[in-house]
């Protein structure tokens, strides 16, 4: 028989666990981690210009420099699997002022995340960043370990509801403790690596980089896993002293 404190307590974390687990994976999927605001495109050269990047960005081979270019001069966002830009839907860009803006995505590829990242992008003689190529891999990885671990978690308390058993809840809940602590190292690397490219590709004049509502989703995932942690080992903690305690007074 389960205490009633400790029921609510794991349906509580349960919730919390499910919350956490659907904005992370939101947060992952979607490309609203961090954008740019540009200036409006103006003239004929100007126009060009960014067509070219554009074309360059969407056919062309990858390339740090180019797609931080484009993403930097057409209003671009960028996630941990997404790069967009967001340029006229009409093919003739300067004929319309008001022309419908749509926003056009490339995904990284598996190889493209393990791509080494350099000391000057687009430089290949430049040397290899190692602190930039490891925040990038680690921003990448990450996110699928704390995905892992929760799933993990409740294959576990699933197990452990078919046994009608309270003794793995303390393993579940460390599970989630890393869960959110791989998470919240996520947000931590990919902050750093876009503050660390910044400082090598300055931004053009009158362009504005700020965090987008992807990066807060994960950010906000963290603190449920961990609350959920907490209450997991709560209920483990205090059911397993509250067990030993009635079995020695049985005894006695």
């Amino acid at each position: 028989m389960v205490d009633n404190r400790y029921a609510t307590a794991l349906v509580i974390a349960c919730v919390l666990s499910i919350l956490a687990t659907v904005y992370l994976s939101v947060a992952i999927g979607t490309q609203h981690w961090y954008q740019y605001s540009s200036p409006t495109v103006r003239g004929e050269a100007n126009v060009s210009e960014l067509r070219s990047l554009y074309e360059e960005f969407m056919d062309g081979e990858f390339d740090e420099k180019t797609y931080s270019d484009t993403l930097f001069r057409l209003n671009g966002t960028v996630g941990l699997w997404w790069r967009c830009v967001l340029v006229p839907s009409n093919a003739h860009w300067n004929k319309e002022p008001d022309a419908k803006m749509v926003l056009e995505c490339r995904s990284f590829t598996l190889p493209q995340q393990f791509t080494p990242k350099y000391k000057e992008p687009g430089n290949h003689n430049s040397g290899e960043d190692m602190l930039r190529t490891y925040l990038w891999r680690c921003q990448f990885l990450l996110p699928l370990v704390s995905l892992g671990l929760v799933v993990l978690a409740g294959l576990t308390g699933f197990c452990a509801c078919l046994c009608r058993s309270l003794t793995p809840t303390l393993g579940i809940g460390v599970l989630h403790l890393l869960a959110g602590l791989c998470t919240l190292a996520t947000v931590c690397c990919y902050l750093a690596g876009m503050d660390l490219l910044h400082r090598v590709s300055m931004l053009p004049d009158k362009v504005d980089g700020s965090l987008g509502w992807s990066l807060y989703l994960a950010l906000i995932s963290s603190p449920l896993h961990m609350m959920a942690a907490a209450l997991l080992v709560w209920a483990a903690r205090s059911h397993s002293q509250n067990y030993y305690r009635m079995t020695a007074y049985r005894v006695a």
